[in-house]
């Protein structure tokens, strides 16, 4: 699907299910650092076909939307209430990693254009390792296997995978190698710049989800607890005991249901 917001154009996946003529609610999933909308593969679809409207989204600048990248979380969030009125909003929200930080601070910031927020891997802070930051500084490979290695689960280690057939860990590395120029380290920088998280929580007015890996060395279970301790509305907490940082491709079948938890809650 291909859309224009802020007179840019917008690549998005709809699990094959076209949005028009459905009035059904509208999910949009979004993305984390470097990645791109195929990281939703796995909910896109299931949800398409189980009465929503579903679009995961290349974020500006990643996939298929034209760029430039977005500096900051701020930026990203206004840009996805954006996205929102131009889909007739409001609309529910999943993010994963800086995604989830994006669904938070548009959450806290754009009520009128937000109706829920889920948010995967996320944590009260994320700072960036100065040496990971300064491989994606120079778009130096390096980077891709860094967050690789930190962002997957051991059995992902050793080749598990939902999918039959397919590398988890070459795939994502592979993605975010084939990241535009420049993006990657916008994207880091962003996260580690982002210092609102427990004001964005308290502000928050619709229902929310965290769901957590306790494998997660990205977004460790423990950096989420102030994080929680934070919203005025107490959110619903899923934590799933066999994943990494990759929630939506380690654990898939988990994140679905998750969904479907809370948008049933919603």
């Amino acid at each position: 699907m291909q859309l224009v917001v802020d007179d840019r154009s917008v690549h998005a996946a709809t699990g094959a299910v076209p949005l028009e003529g459905r009035d059904d609610p509208l999910v949009v999933l979004l993305h984390g650092s470097g990645m791109n909308r195929s990281v939703w593969s796995h909910q896109t679809r299931f949800l398409a076909h189980h009465g929503f409207r579903a679009m995961a989204v290349d974020l500006p600048g990643h996939g298929g939307s034209e760029g430039p990248a977005l500096g900051s979380v701020e930026e990203i969030a206004d840009w996805v209430a954006h996205l929102a009125a131009a889909l007739g909003g409001p609309v529910h929200l999943v993010g994963h990693s800086m995604g989830a930080l994006v669904a938070l601070d548009a959450a806290a910031r754009h009520h009128d254009a937000v109706a829920s927020a889920m948010l995967l891997g996320i944590a009260t802070a994320m700072p960036v390792h100065p040496d990971l930051q300064a491989a994606a500084d120079i778009d130096d490979p390096k980077a891709a296997a860094l967050i690789t290695a930190w962002a997957h689960g051991p059995r992902q280690h050793i080749g598990l995978n939902p999918t039959p057939g397919l590398w988890m860990m070459g795939g994502v590395t592979a993605m975010l190698e084939t990241s535009p120029p420049g993006v990657l380290a916008a994207d880091l920088s962003a996260c580690a710049a982002y210092g609102e998280a427990t004001a964005a929580a308290a502000a928050v007015s619709c229902p929310v989800t965290l769901v957590l890996g306790s494998q997660d060395r990205m977004t460790p279970r423990k950096a989420a607890r102030a994080l929680e301790e934070a919203f005025t509305r107490p959110p619903s907490i899923v934590e799933v005991a066999t994943s990494g940082h990759m929630l939506m491709l380690e654990e898939p079948a988990a994140v679905r249901q998750a969904i479907l938890d809370h948008l049933a809650a919603c």
